[in-house]
């Protein structure tokens, strides 16, 4: 008998959480030491998982960079820089040709005062020190310790952006989840994904907001402007990512990135 939508949403599903759990499960890396340096990436390339006891700052400076942890994912464009705290399991993923721009920092010093991964705004200051910072990671001269000191300063200037994509804990909610994950332009209601999952709009809407602390339509947005940073980092047109990506139109598409990020997706920056 062939399968139904939903029967195969949720293998799929299934297949992606067992594949994430099994690497999960495999002895996580223990680097002590964050890096400072520059590296790339190709295309599609990952970094698996692994953790510093020093925190690390991580910034792409061209492509699209993912970092992953038990509690969600992170995405950032070369606008941004992710915060990721000492001791905290992750793993990155290369979206577009990655310029890779690592800064580690004692566990003592947080500048920031951040316990979780954070995306932070990287302005055109701020990008220019963390390029020339990680370029010579074995200088150790007065004049390097002086831009190390301008760039704390800048990162505790740097205003936190809401760009987390939180998973869920909760089964139910993670079948829903991994059923949009599979296809973000599904466009169906609450009521009519709980149809799908066995759950009612009003259940679904409470766990959203108990677990993920967000509605569904955010988290759904989320979900969508995540798959359309890595769709563009690859080249996509902008139309073509509109719709993938569950928009009504391409301007609907415009009008949302350029609120989310400072900038219209055409003129967004891959490299």
């Amino acid at each position: 008998m062939p399968k139904s939508r939903h029967e195969i949403h949720h293998e799929i599903g299934r297949e992606a959480r067992h594949g994430l759990r099994r690497e999960i499960r495999q002895e996580i890396r223990h680097e002590p030491v964050a890096p400072t340096r520059t590296q790339w990436l190709a295309s599609g390339s990952a970094i698996d998982a692994h953790r510093h006891d020093d925190h690390q700052i991580v910034y792409a400076g061209r492509g699209v960079l993912a970092i992953t942890t038990g509690a969600g994912s992170w995405v950032a464009p070369g606008t941004r820089a992710i915060w990721v705290p000492a001791g905290t399991v992750h793993a990155h993923q290369a979206h577009g040709e990655l310029e890779l721009h690592l800064v580690g920092l004692p566990a003592a010093e947080n500048p920031l005062g951040l316990d979780a991964p954070t995306v932070l705004a990287v302005g055109p200051l701020l990008r220019e020190l963390l390029v020339a910072y990680t370029r010579t990671p074995d200088d150790d001269s007065p004049e390097r310790a002086r831009l190390r000191a301008v760039l704390i300063d800048q990162l505790r200037a740097s205003l936190q952006q809401p760009l987390h994509l939180p998973a869920p804990a909760s089964p139910l909610l993670r079948t829903l989840c991994d059923i949009l994950r599979v296809d973000p332009a599904d466009s169906r209601t609450l009521a009519e994904l709980g149809r799908d999952v066995g759950a009612s709009d009003r259940t679904l809407s409470r766990l959203f907001r108990s677990d993920l602390g967000m509605t569904f339509p955010q988290w759904r947005t989320q979900l969508r402007l995540q798959r359309a940073l890595v769709l563009l980092a690859e080249g996509t047109p902008v139309t073509s990512v509109a719709h993938r990506c569950g928009w009504s139109s391409a301007s609907a598409f415009i009008d949302v990135f350029r609120r989310t990020f400072g900038h219209t997706p055409g003129s967004h920056p891959t490299g």
